[in-house]
């Protein structure tokens, strides 16, 4: 149980950090008469940056407890890799969803409105205008690249000093990327909770941000079994 407790507290942590920072920064954005591209690419670095951060922090915090996946995606992999019971991974994704949930609601609390919880969205939600089918793709690369990113740091018992460093500036990077296209989802958790709460055009998009994470984790664990030089 005590695992479970922790993905939850992981995966809220996430979005109040993360989910928040977006939600001050666009609302300062907002605020901000004759907004640049110098400040629109801070924004981006500040919201990517704390999204990195909450990561690390939880890595610290709780990676002994449950290993810190806070994700989904992470979840799928561990269980696709063998890494993870069956029972383990449903405890962990119920977890991890209500958490998200609750980190979603104590932003709402936070900002007095439910208008902008920091969701996932393409086409007109996108600030690049993405597409359904590039805001999937883009989802499967990044989240490919976050979680093959974890399988290879976790998979050497003398990098856990470096682990949550490299996970968290690993995640930094994909949303660098990512969220001029979808916000940068790579968490199907993450982006349920402030999806729920906010209803609407966010809720009804929210399935890419499910399934194409969990594509991506899927693939990620797949080629590196088959890639793991344990198994030459």
């Amino acid at each position: 149980m005590k695992k479970y407790i922790a993905e939850f507290i992981g995966t809220l942590v996430l979005v109040v950090i993360g989910c928040g920072s977006a939600v001050a920064a666009n609302t300062l954005l907002q605020n901000f008469a004759g907004t640049d591209v110098n400040v629109l690419a801070f924004s981006t670095l500040l919201i990517a940056f704390a999204f990195g951060i909450a990561i690390i922090a939880m890595a610290t915090s709780i990676g002994n407890v449950s290993g810190c996946h806070v994700n989904p995606a992470v979840s799928i992999a561990m269980l696709v890799s063998g890494k993870m019971t069956v029972g383990d991974f449903f405890g962990y994704i119920i977890a991890q969803f209500i958490g998200a949930i609750a980190g979603a609601g104590i932003l709402w609390a936070f900002f007095g409105s439910n208008a902008s919880l920091g969701q996932n969205g393409f086409d007109d939600a996108s600030a690049l205008g993405a597409s359904m089918g590039v805001a999937i793709f883009v989802e499967i690369v990044l989240t490919f690249i976050f979680v093959t990113a974890i399988l290879g740091v976790t998979g050497k018992a003398e990098n856990s000093p470096i682990a949550g460093l490299v996970i968290g500036l690993t995640l930094t990077g994909v949303h660098i990327l990512g969220i001029p296209f979808t916000g940068t989802s790579v968490n199907p958790a993450r982006s349920f909770g402030p999806a729920l709460l906010v209803g609407g055009e966010a809720l009804s998009q929210v399935w890419v941000f499910i399934v194409a994470p969990l594509i991506g984790g899927i693939l990620a664990a797949l080629i590196y079994k088959f890639l793991d030089p344990k198994k030459d």
